[in-house]
């Protein structure tokens, strides 16, 4: 889905660039600047043969007045190239440098709005890849290739004037070529932004790969799987490969084709010149035909300078569809400091993108303030899903979700969300310090010592005090410094901190040794009093002190009531409960057996 396809709504260059141009604008002031810069550089070149011609008419002629200044005329006009040079290129390195921080800021903090739905149905390795390598397309495209553009463009300009003020019937030969150079060029800029997208694609895939495989390394190793990651890399660079030789050889004969073209216009042009210019004087002679054939390079530094932005225009579309995806449906008006913490959900039906079966049907439950729900149940029951939507992280369709009797989607996301604390199956944690782990996001402001007393009620203090720099400890991305346990007990600091009124607990105990296990429980007893906590769990000896237990399956709820209500009941839950306690109670008998061997 990341791929870039051919669409009919795609964007053309012209809306593209005019796209680009909304960044430029707030520099008009240095554009001008670098453009006056490059219009006094390229207006050197005529004015160096003009020079040229002088010296020869002079030598040729009677008059040799004032002679003896063309060298000093010399160095003046090459100081002030110099200063052209200098204004074009610092100010439109400074523009280019501005644009891209505000491309790159502008992409990143559109990722931060985007929703969960387009995480989940996007590869991560493309979106990497536009915030690096497309960004560096467009900056070569906005840095290298505009430079070339405008100075070129300008001296190309000032040449053809010279050329036609000096003799304007002749300069008409040039006009001959514009219509084939015209169709090269459409023809050129059609298959170098295909190749482009195709380079990007490939680029995306060359990310993807090795994201996964650094993320993924000990599975990587413990399997085997390295010669088959290297493989997978090794095609995919191939492809890359391919795709950048097939633009090496597109843009490899475009100047070739340019310059038998000009050389066609050049061979005529001096073909016609002997012929008309026979009354001219041997300096218009000579400088006409040094100005005709200082032409070639200016137009090929464009026609390159052409594939560049094109190029660039290729990889800045990628972004702007970034750009145009929509973010975060937020219309809601409610805003509160803290609500009391109950949650209803009414006729809920549920259903991801693309996805023919309803993943919640028919939800209908009342938690009360303080009250503790466990949800359990075969995986893909539904538990995540429920709880997922808590945060607003899915949009659902059918049914309600009331907080406080609020309908769900009028609460003001940042509002909502700050009255809910989650702890996910899958800890994240950052690359930073263990105090900034837990002081994360809108929590950046608390005290050390709130954060110290979270770690404690987080049983987490035992192993921070132990690290090189306790607190200030930086732990490595995703916590690859810590252990499973380590790594939960710090997610479940963080969410203490927060001290929000709802606390979700997705498997949050799941990476817990037995201890651990036991003494974190014993914390989440005292953190629960007061607050409505959502409890996802497969170990049910964990939930047994729950207020209400949900059995889901299939998306609904089969079974309610609490821990003794359920074992009465004999139904679902109970075969779960005896499916569980008879694997405990076989794992005890193997202890024991091992026991007795080791002291027999």
């Amino acid at each position: 889905m990341d791929r870039l396809e051919n669409s009919n709504n795609r964007m053309t260059d012209g809306q593209v660039y005019k796209r680009l141009m909304r960044f430029v604008l707030p520099y008009w002031r240095m554009f001008i600047v670098s453009t006056i810069g490059f219009a006094i550089y390229a207006a050197t070149e005529p004015a160096v043969v003009m020079i040229i011609q002088r010296i020869i008419d002079s030598f040729n002629g009677e008059d040799r007045s004032n002679i003896q200044y063309l060298p000093l005329l010399f160095i003046v006009l090459f100081l002030v190239r110099g200063v052209g040079a200098f204004l074009g290129n610092y100010y439109l390195a400074r523009i280019s440098g501005n644009v891209i921080h505000k491309l790159r800021c502008a992409i990143f903090d559109h990722y931060t709005r985007l929703s969960v739905q387009y995480f989940d149905s996007h590869n991560s390795g493309y979106m990497i890849s536009r915030i690096t390598n497309n960004i560096g397309e467009v900056t070569r495209a906005t840095s290298d290739s505009i430079r070339s553009y405008v100075r070129e463009g300008f001296t190309a300009i000032g040449l053809l004037g010279y050329l036609g003020y000096t003799n304007w019937k002749l300069s008409l030969v040039f006009l001959a070529i514009a219509p084939v150079v015209v169709v090269i060029v459409r023809y050129v800029g059609k298959r170098l932004k295909r190749l482009s997208r195709n380079m990007q694609n490939t680029v995306g895939d060359l990310t993807h790969i090795t994201s996964e495989m650094v993320s993924a390394n000990r599975i990587v190793k413990s399997f085997g799987g390295e010669h088959y990651e290297r493989q997978r890399f090794k095609d995919c660079s191939l492809e890359n490969r391919k795709q950048y030789r097939k633009l090496i050889m597109t843009m490899s004969l475009n100047n070739p084709l340019m310059q038998l073209l000009i050389s066609f216009a050049l061979a005529g042009m001096m073909y016609l010149a002997l012929i008309i210019m026979k009354s001219s004087s041997a300096g218009e002679f000579v400088g006409f035909f040094t100005a005709a054939f200082l032409l070639p390079k200016p137009i090929r530094n464009l026609s390159d300078a052409n594939a560049e932005i094109l190029r660039g225009l290729a990889a800045a579309e990628t972004l702007f569809e970034v750009l145009d995806e929509p973010v975060e449906i937020d219309q809601g008006d409610y805003r509160t400091d803290r609500i009391q913490g109950r949650i209803e959900f009414k006729n809920l039906t549920f259903s991801y993108a693309g996805s023919e079966t309803p993943a919640l049907s028919d939800i209908n439950l009342v938690v009360e303030p303080g009250q503790t729900v466990a949800l359990v149940g075969a995986s893909g029951g539904g538990k995540s899903s429920l709880i997922n939507l808590l945060p607003r992280f899915y949009d659902y369709e059918q049914g309600e979700i009331l907080i406080d009797g609020v309908e769900l989607k009028r609460y003001r996301l940042d509002c909502l969300r700050q009255q809910i604390a989650l702890v996910n199956q899958n800890v994240t944690l950052f690359n930073t310090s263990v105090a900034n782990n837990i002081a994360y996001g809108t929590l950046q402001g608390a005290a050390r010592s709130q954060i110290e007393q979270a770690a404690t009620d987080a049983y987490a203090m035992d192993f921070i005090r132990k690290m090189p720099q306790g607190l200030d400890t930086e732990i490595g991305e995703n916590g690859v410094k810590l252990s499973g346990g380590q790594r939960q007990r710090l997610a479940l600091a963080r969410a203490l901190l927060k001290d929000a009124p709802i606390l979700v607990l997705d498997e949050a105990t799941s990476a817990l040794d037995t201890e651990s296990e036991r003494y974190i429980q014993a914390a989440l007893s005292r953190v629960m009093q007061g607050r409505t906590t959502l409890v996802v769990a497969h170990r049910l000896s964990t939930i047994e002190g729950a207020d209400v237990i949900l059995v889901m399956d299939k998306g609904r709820i089969v079974e309610r009531g609490s821990h003794d209500e359920l074992l009465k009941l004999d139904g679902a839950y109970a075969k779960l409960h005896k499916l569980q306690f008879k694997e405990a109670g076989q794992v005890s008998e193997k202890q024991e057996a091992t026991l007795e061997r080791q002291n027999g």
